[in-house]
C-alpha cells in the first residue's frame, strides 16, 4: 500500500473517531439530547399545572367581579359575616377525652 493511501486512511480514521466522540460524549451528544428532552417534559408538566391554576384563578376573579353571590360566600366563609336579620349560632364541641386518662 502506498504512503498516500495510508495517509488518507489515517485521516479518515481520525475524522471518524472525532465524529464518534462528538456523537456519544461531546456537545449535542445523544445523552445531552435525552437530558434536554426530559427537562422539556418536566417543564411542560409544570406548565400544565400552572395553566390550570391560572384558569381557576381567572374564573374566581370573574365570579368576584360579576356576581355578588361569590363575594357573599367568601365573606361568610372567611370572615364569618352574616346577613341582617340572621342569627349566628356557634357550636363548640366538647374536647375529646384521650384513652390515656
Amino acid at each position: 500500500m502506498s504512503w498516500a493511501l495510508r495517509l488518507i486512511l489515517a485521516v479518515l480514521a481520525v475524522a471518524f473517531l472525532a465524529l464518534q466522540y462528538r456523537l456519544w460524549v461531546g456537545r449535542g451528544s445523544l445523552a445531552e439530547v435525552r437530558h434536554l428532552e426530559r427537562q422539556i417534559a418536566e417543564q411542560q408538566a409544570e406548565l400544565l399545572v400552572l395553566k390550570e391554576r391560572n384558569d381557576a384563578l381567572r374564573a374566581e376573579v370573574k365570579d368576584l367581579r360579576e356576581g355578588l353571590e361569590a363575594v357573599e360566600a367568601r365573606a361568610r366563609s372567611e370572615l364569618g359575616m352574616i346577613r341582617e336579620g340572621e342569627t349566628f349560632f356557634q357550636v363548640i364541641e366538647p374536647p375529646v377525652a384521650s384513652d390515656d386518662e
